[in-house]
């Protein structure tokens, strides 16, 4: 039985992965300062022995035994991290510093999630862990996608100089039960207004791309991966290489709503991805790797979650 802490263990991600490690038996300690984390998702484990949650802001150090970090705290979504861009560089550059030296005093493996972001609006299409990207590096969303990058090489510079096993995952937009309804992210927006049966909000003519995947599906990958051994840092893109346009996102949603919902047009935001789609060989080959869940099932379980969530009256 492994002792496993998770910062950012009770957000939309965290939650989940919290779920599968207590359900394979290990000790969990969730993390959370609670700005886009919820109480909700993980009070079904509040009479669980093997879990503790503690309410603790990483750009604050802390000290814990544990043997495994799994460091998914910060902000993801444009609407959050942009709310106070200098808090999410202190969170991924400070906390990083601060729980990989957690790391290295208790001799713990530690993975980071960082994100597609890293690759800014990429001029490789799909990219893959050799591209470094096209950041702008005094842009709105630089405060996320810099603090990555720096929270990147934090994880290199311990394991060459002090020898922690660091991992580093970057993930590509991932949806699922659990999303918060406010994010700004373009599945939940859509969903929300498919349920209302309100506009769908299409940036631009809606012809950039994302590729989405299911929540459930990066958590087995960063299973995979923790368990791999030492020799394997990454980086690794998580992400499901079906590329979809925005309409046509748009569209099943609609149909899977049932929803009477028409789309609308709006400006297309300042460094907006136009094309964002990961090379995946690298997961495949070194973690056997790659989604599981289709886009139309995904979806379907998420949708389901958010009807039954805006029933019960949540905001």
């Amino acid at each position: 039985m492994a002792r496993i802490l998770v910062s950012g263990g009770a957000g939309f991600i965290g939650s989940h992965l919290v779920d599968t490690l207590l359900q394979r038996g290990d000790q969990v300690i969730a993390l959370d300062n609670f700005f886009t984390g919820r109480k909700v998702n993980i009070a079904p484990h509040k009479d669980n022995v093997n879990f503790e949650y503690i309410r603790h802001d990483i750009t604050e150090p802390i000290l814990l035994e544990v043997d495994e970090i799994y460091h998914l705290a910060c902000p993801a979504s444009p609407v959050h991290y942009q709310h106070n861009p200098i808090k999410t560089v202190k969170t991924n550059v400070m906390g990083t510093i601060n729980l990989l030296g957690l790391a290295k005093r208790v001799h713990a493996k530690f993975l980071l999630a960082s994100t597609s972001e890293v690759y800014g609006d990429p001029q490789e299409h799909p990219q893959k862990e050799t591209y470094w990207g096209n950041v702008n590096p005094v842009g709105p969303r630089s405060c996320y996608d810099e603090g990555k990058r720096v929270a990147e090489t934090l994880a290199c510079d311990y394991r060459i100089g002090h020898n922690v096993d660091t991992k580093i995952v970057r993930i590509f937009n991932t949806y699922g039960p659990r999303m918060l309804f406010n994010d700004g992210r373009v599945v939940s927006n859509f969903i929300i207004q498919a349920l209302k049966n309100e506009p769908l909000t299409i940036y631009g003519e809606g012809t950039q791309t994302r590729s989405f995947c299911y929540v459930s599906d990066l958590v087995d990958g960063f299973l995979k991966f923790m368990d791999r051994e030492h020799e394997f840092m990454g980086p690794v893109n998580m992400g499901n290489p079906e590329e979809l346009t925005m309409i046509d996102l748009a569209r099943l949603i609609i149909e899977l709503t049932g929803s009477s919902s028409e789309l609308t047009h709006v400006p297309l935001p300042q460094d907006d991805p136009t094309r964002r789609r990961p090379d995946i060989c690298l997961a495949k080959k070194e973690l056997d790797w790659e989604p599981t869940v289709s886009v139309r099932d995904g979806l379907s379980k998420t949708i389901e979650d958010f009807r039954a969530r805006l029933s019960q009256g949540e905001e």
